[in-house]
């Protein structure tokens, strides 16, 4: 490995562009946000260091045995985040990119490419008005004061959207869309656009600086690795990734699983899965992917390097498409019970489930097969009970799982994956494994009933009181018995209660907790609207029976339901809810 001539931003996109550089397998996907690009230019701009490139040549029989891919031009965030296939044959000799990809990517974005990213405020949508088009802009009319930025920035470099390219400021020259300066790489064309836009002074000045760190400074700074021997490219890889963020486990992974897969594009078939999951609803990344494959195959499901190794990646391979399936049911399953990435409290959860249906061979149909019913029933009722418990908490989950699988097999050696006995998922057999203090007292219940309708665990809790609903197809509201807006001041100013009671209609902890929320059925309630608890239950009971009504919803017999009689009929509530949760819950 030695130490190369420099070359020019110029050059290293020119071989970009022609595939003479191209990324290895190996390597993460590019990830830096707007800004660090725009620091990265304003860097350029100041004359300062960019560290050193790692760079591999790669000579034909050794690029035809790997896999490797073209650097990502146009990035829009969670949409297009994936580098395409990169076919080597006919390229004879090309250079991987062992350490700078993040770097020469952004060049890459900022000179010739856009970069999207999701508006404030807006839902996530693959489209112009939830996620503009943005390329990088300069600001050619005045230096920024470096004192006064957080980052100190000199140079103003911004990613604008299209949409705001025709404001005044960008239409009378304050801004130059950098990609423009490739047109401008000698003297004449230069001069000829600083004449047709009448440029003076210090613009002629910030423009000259860009065009002379694109085409005339060599600033791309690299060692170049000349053996053809994989093995060392990948041991170099990891070495180097020390620096920067760090090379983390799920990204050792990925490396040896890509170094080794024979058959499979493992880095694709892994990004799929993930944006499949994704696709349902749950955020998951490649990390769990491998945590899954640890538990499902390893005695020791910690992230450590020493727990996979090449041997691991080849049964990796050979198993893939049934962890695959496996995966993709459990998150299915649990998608079917109305969970959503928010009110999901755990991912970690899902595990034990995927170990289940993978190792009794069960997962095709499982979320919807009449011959699982039992089991999703229990499963359902576990995963929302482990939810309210908060037994998979933060620091804890590897040594929960590991307790948790206990309960599927006795076999210390772990051959065993599943006892022949189990035929039903063995909820109770994994409590019991499970080394923490798991009874529900009243105080453990009087918290839980002061949990918030926004709150991640509101949605387990009303759930469990109401497990008759439609969840598979989200046909379920979550909403308030007694309407929130009876809760305005204006409109309590006119009640007559002693001032205790008052505290109670105003305080939260009453009016917008478990104890005035329902789970209902969405065509009920959204017929129940805005009436008052008392009106509602009159209008329902034209065609239902009362008494089935208020059982069904939890709603106190006995006790009148209007407005004015709220703290007692809470009160009443409380004890009808607590008495619940505490048979339910142990």
């Amino acid at each position: 490995m030695s130490f190369q001539t420099p070359i020019t931003i110029a050059n290293a996109l020119d071989n970009i562009e022609q595939n003479r550089y191209l990324l290895p397998a190996i390597q993460r996907e590019f990830e830096w946000p707007s800004s660090k690009i725009e620091w990265l230019f304003d860097s350029l701009m100041r004359g300062y260091p960019i560290s050193s490139f790692l760079f591999w040549n790669v000579e034909g029989a050794a690029g035809k045995s790997y896999k490797f891919y073209r650097f990502l031009r146009n990035y829009r965030e969670r949409y297009n985040i994936h580098n395409e296939d990169a076919s080597v044959e006919g390229l004879g000799n090309f250079t991987a990119v062992l350490d700078g990809q993040q770097r020469l990517t952004s060049l890459y974005i900022g000179l010739k490419g856009s970069y999207a990213y999701k508006e404030k405020h807006k839902h996530w949508a693959n489209d112009e008005w939830s996620m503009p088009t943005r390329h990088l802009y300069l600001n050619i009319e005045a230096l920024l004061d470096d004192q006064d930025e957080e980052d100190g920035r000199l140079y103003e470099f911004s990613f604008l959207a299209d949409s705001n390219t025709q404001r005044e400021e960008i239409h009378l020259g304050k801004w130059f869309r950098v990609g423009k300066i490739l047109n401008l790489s000698n003297i004449g064309s230069f001069n000829r656009y600083v004449t047709e836009k009448g440029l003076s002074g210090e613009s002629i000045d910030i423009l000259a600086k860009l065009q002379e760190i694109v085409f005339s400074k060599s600033v791309i700074n690299f060692f170049l690795e000349q053996e053809q021997d994989l093995q060392k490219a990948l041991n170099i890889f990891i070495r180097i990734n020390s620096g920067g963020k760090p090379l983390d486990f799920s990204d050792l992974i990925m490396s040896i699983a890509i170094a080794n897969w024979k058959n499979k594009d493992a880095r694709q078939e892994i990004h799929a899965l993930v944006d499949r999951v994704q696709d349902m609803g749950f955020s998951i990344s490649k990390d769990f992917i491998f945590k899954a494959y640890l538990y499902l195959y390893s005695r020791d499901i910690r992230f450590k390097v020493t727990n996979f190794t090449a041997e691991n990646a080849h049964n990796f391979e050979e198993e893939w498409e049934k962890i695959r399936d496996a995966i993709q049911a459990g998150f299915e399953l649990i998608h079917s019970f109305g969970f959503n990435d928010q009110t999901l409290a755990s991912k970690n959860t899902v595990i034990p489930v995927i170990y289940y249906i993978f190792h009794r061979d069960i997962y095709r149909d499982f979320a919807t097969s009449v011959r699982f019913r039992d089991d999703r029933t229990v499963i359902r009722k576990w995963l929302h009970v482990m939810s309210i418990k908060r037994i998979f908490g933060a620091g804890s989950s590897d040594g929960i799982l590991s307790q948790v699988r206990r309960g599927f097999t006795v076999d210390a050696t772990g051959m065993e994956k599943i006892s022949p006995d189990v035929t039903l998922f063995p909820s109770e057999r994994i409590n019991l494994e499970i080394r923490r203090d798991t009874s529900v007292g009243e105080d453990f219940v009087d918290e839980l009933l002061k949990t918030q309708k926004d709150n991640r665990y509101a949605f387990s809790i009303l759930a469990l009181l109401a497990p008759a609903l439609d969840y598979r197809n989200n046909d379920f509201h979550k909403d308030h018995l007694h309407p929130i807006s009876s809760f305005e001041r204006k409109k309590l100013d006119l009640l007559t209660c002693s001032p205790e009671d008052k505290a109670r209609y105003q305080s939260s902890e009453f009016n917008n907790s478990i104890l005035n929320l329902q789970m209902l059925d969405s065509n009920e309630n959204m017929a129940k609207q805005d009436r008052c608890l008392e009106d509602w239950v009159e209008f329902e009971c034209r065609t239902k029976d009362r008494d089935l009504l208020l059982d069904r919803c939890l709603i106190p017999r006995g006790v009148s339901l209007d407005f004015e009689n709220f703290c007692e009929f809470i009160e009443k509530r409380k004890q009808l809810l607590k008495s619940k949760l505490i048979e339910i819950l142990n």
